[in-house]
């Protein structure tokens, strides 16, 4: 596990965007597994802008999203495909059909969930997954108790879970109390995954992570010390309470 450590959310966002672009160039047809919420969408910003400066070339590369809510319409305001579009697909030369995020609103969500693993080993697998962490340690939607071994499933939100994303809602009411999401077992087959956290509201999550090997389905994120690429970028902030000795050891 590679730790980079910047000095603020911008720096942050424009090194994963470095990270993304690298293996965009390499592989004209790579497929990028993204996330979305508020630590992403810096780093998607910088991925537009480097787009439109350098004409850095989407027309091949396809995408796989972690997660959806269950239940919401793919063009309402809060869905994840809405999110997608308006902060990275719409300004980049993407083809839509190659934007791949699981579909909540079917009738038979365990035959999506098996559509969806399926469909990532059609493509050829995960290049790149984008990940944030939620403060009890979440990757995806994944919550504490997920065993490693889950692919693509359904997950019941936890209150906290519903509370930090109740800021993109009206009212956490209106939260959706479920959602469908790549498993760990589907993390952890991408080739390289990349970590985002930013901020002290995630510095006890990366402490945890960090400070120890301490390798357990209560705490989803710890899967990440089974994978031989992981690369961290955090700021300052979410790596307050890391110990030094323990962040020069990765």
């Amino acid at each position: 596990m590679e730790i980079i450590r910047t000095s603020n959310y911008m720096e942050l966002s424009l090194k994963a965007a470095q990270m993304v672009i690298k293996v965009v160039n390499d592989n004209p047809k790579a497929v990028l597994g993204l996330a979305t919420g508020g630590t992403p969408k810096g780093t998607y910003e910088k991925l537009i802008k480097d787009h439109k400066e350098n004409h850095t070339d989407y027309s091949n590369i396809q995408t796989v999203n972690l997660d959806e809510y269950l239940g919401i319409d793919p063009d309402d305001a809060n869905s994840y495909r809405t999110f997608m579009k308006q902060h990275l697909f719409n300004e980049i030369n993407i083809q839509e059909k190659n934007t791949h995020i699981p579909n909540g609103q079917v009738d038979n969500y365990e035959n999506e969930c098996q559509r969806y693993d399926h469909l990532i080993q059609d493509i050829g697998g995960i290049d790149i997954q984008l990940l944030g962490i939620g403060q009890n340690g979440h990757i995806g939607f994944n919550e504490p108790g997920t065993p490693f071994s889950e692919t693509t499933h359904i997950v019941n939100l936890t209150h906290d879970t519903r509370k930090a994303n109740a800021r993109f809602f009206k009212d956490i009411k209106d939260v959706p109390s479920q959602a469908i999401t790549l498993g760990i077992k589907n993390i952890l087959e991408s080739r390289l995954i990349l970590l985002l956290a930013s901020g002290e509201n995630k510095a006890k999550a990366m402490a945890r992570l960090l400070n120890g090997r301490d390798i357990s389905e209560s705490f989803p994120a710890s899967a990440l010390h089974l994978h031989e690429h992981v690369v961290v970028i955090a700021d300052e902030a979410a790596l307050s309470l890391v110990d030094k000795q323990k962040r020069s050891a990765y």
